[in-house]
């Protein structure tokens, strides 16, 4: 069985993201999204709301799990029996960050591999932390998240 792990901190979930997951599916059996508590961020939704969020999203889909876990994604990986890391990227600036924790993660680990998928044209300029920016002033981030998600309602 080909099983992936989608890390990141999700803060929030975007229509990027789903995209990625949804696509991944044709490639793997099993997907993880996997929320990782970042040390360098404060998160804008906890932790426990980002999972709730994001089961919502996929919920009846056998072939996604969500969790979170508070550990390097490579040790995450080692104890789970994941070979996959999925990343999605946007621009060439995410290839040269995701391409240096690609290469640390395969120094850590030779049997773990990262797969990149390119965002949708459509969702490039969408990021977690704009979507953050704009929450904070009261605006409208309804058409950037997944269907059926009222982030407000996390808050």
């Amino acid at each position: 069985m080909k099983r992936a792990i989608f890390p990141g901190s999700f803060d929030p979930f975007t229509i990027g993201h789903e995209s990625i997951v949804l696509r991944a599916l044709d490639i793997f059996d099993e997907i993880i999204i996997a929320i990782g508590y970042n040390t360098t961020k404060s998160g804008y939704f906890t932790v426990e709301n980002r999972q709730k969020i994001i089961e919502k999203i996929f919920e009846g889909n056998k072939k996604i799990k969500v969790t979170s876990y508070s550990k390097l994604t490579v040790d995450f990986c080692k104890e789970n029996n994941i070979n996959f890391i999925l990343r999605g990227l946007r621009t060439a600036s995410d290839f040269e960050y995701e391409r240096a924790i690609a290469q640390m993660n395969h120094f850590l680990s030779e049997k773990i591999e990262t797969i990149f998928l390119l965002t949708e044209a459509e969702h490039t300029p969408i990021s977690s932390t704009i979507l953050r920016e704009i929450l904070k002033h009261g605006g409208d981030v309804s058409r950037f998240v997944p269907k059926g998600i009222c982030l407000k309602e996390y808050l």
